[in-house]
């Protein structure tokens, strides 16, 4: 099968990820690569710049992330946008074992070659989210809906747990998945290095 996707220079963010074979609406593009950590470990990882925003980091479930700083794929590159043209979906294996639980990026509307693929973050940070922070997080993808960071806008908690009760009732193997945010917020989550 021909390769649909090619990892080169963005307009949005240092490294992108470009369709090179136009790809449909519900296609599965790529797996989202990397080792996988604990959240402890990856929060007590000294390594990065705390300040940079960058990371390549990826909640998996509960108990793992998804570290591509180590065994990573091309989806490490695909950039943060406001009106995204794929989505992260998760995979829950079968059984106990978390580990083997999988990230994927999918289209969520046509893409014709040379077209940017990119997908929103989903970051959020327990943290206020103050001018540096938001400084940090900086959204670059220029769309029309851009809104200027890639921090989610806070849930009020009624309505947080709500969310949280509709979500657990709601058994599926295809879950919207997100980037890490990590205990010191600016630390690891959601921009590529230029």
């Amino acid at each position: 099968m021909p390769r649909k996707i090619v990892a080169r220079r963005s307009a949005i963010h240092g490294n992108g990820v470009f369709a090179v074979a136009p790809i449909a609406k519900g296609e599965r593009i790529v797996e989202y690569k990397g080792r996988r950590r604990t959240h402890e470990e990856v929060d007590n990882d000294v390594t990065g710049d705390p300040d940079s925003g960058h990371t390549f980091l990826f909640t998996l479930n509960d108990e793992y992330v998804i570290d591509a700083n180590y065994e990573g794929g091309v989806a490490r590159w695909i950039n943060h946008s406001c009106s995204p043209n794929c989505e992260a979906v998760l995979e829950e294996a079968d059984g106990d074992d978390r580990t083997k639980d999988r990230v994927f990026i999918e289209a969520i509307r046509d893409i014709k070659p040379g077209q940017e693929l990119s997908y929103n973050y989903g970051i959020t940070l327990e943290e206020k989210h103050t001018p540096e922070l938001k400084k940090i997080w900086e959204c670059r993808c220029g769309s029309r809906n851009c809104t200027g960071t890639l921090l989610q806008p806070k849930t009020p908690k009624k309505k947080a747990s709500k969310a949280k009760k509709a979500a657990s009732k709601k058994a599926s193997s295809k879950k919207a998945a997100g980037k890490k945010a990590t205990k010191t917020g600016a630390k690891k989550a959601g921009r590529k290095a230029a």
